[in-house]
């Protein structure tokens, strides 16, 4: 008699195994929190971009190239050049001066003009080409050549940007070449040994856009 109970026993042990199983699995996908559902095609492709980062000290010049971007303005939204005469053109902005000015004056000042168009436009200014802002190094310094510059650079920034000096550089025998508006060169000296004793500290003159720095 106990034998022929044992199968049906068994049986029993089992199911009741297999229903506390499922009731664990049942009860842990209810505890677990879902998962968040995908944003909408549509929505995702709205998404507004991160922020591109402008320069606050770079002055545009003539010839620079800007990238302008006016957020959901495609028509707006291209890739100009700066004139000669400083100036670029937009649609709906028209002309503008833009030589002279930071990026982010220049975005200030097309935002203003689309304001009467566009309702809180945000707009982003790059410069993507300078060609306009850079300074030569000469000589004798570790890495001559041409250098971006910034409306703050001045002489000992110009030696740092270009590794320091190179043996025998003449230290005392610096000078600048620098164009002047009526087409003339002039030369500007500085002498480095003195200016870092703080002799003669007006010779640390803060560079211009197409100055070339010599050393002999």
């Amino acid at each position: 008699m106990r034998h022929r109970n044992m199968p049906f026993l068994t049986l029993l042990l089992l199911l009741s195994v297999m229903l506390s199983v499922v009731a664990f699995a049942q009860s842990d996908s209810a505890s677990r929190p879902a998962a968040p559902a995908a944003a909408p095609a549509d929505k995702q492709a709205g998404e507004k971009p991160p922020a591109a980062h402008s320069d606050s000290t770079y002055v545009i010049g003539a010839n620079d190239v800007l990238g302008i971007n006016v957020w959901k303005e495609p028509d707006i939204t291209r890739s100009v050049p700066v004139r000669s005469d400083g100036k670029i053109s937009l649609p709906l902005v028209g002309e503008l001066q833009a030589a002279g000015q930071t990026p982010r004056q220049l975005e200030q000042e097309i935002t203003k003009r689309l304001q009467s168009y566009i309702s809180e436009p945000e707009v982003t200014v790059m410069v993507t080409d300078s060609k306009s802002q850079k300074v030569n190094i000469l000589g004798m310094v570790a890495r001559p050549g041409t250098y971006l510059l910034t409306s703050s650079t001045n002489l000992l920034d110009a030696i740092a940007m270009a590794g320091g000096f190179k043996d025998f550089a003449k230290q005392k025998s610096i000078y600048v070449l620098r164009q002047s508006p009526d087409g003339t060169e002039k030369k500007i000296p500085f002498n480095y040994k003195d200016v870092i004793k703080g002799k003669n500290p007006d010779q640390n003159i803060s560079l211009q856009a197409g100055d070339t720095v010599v050393v002999p």
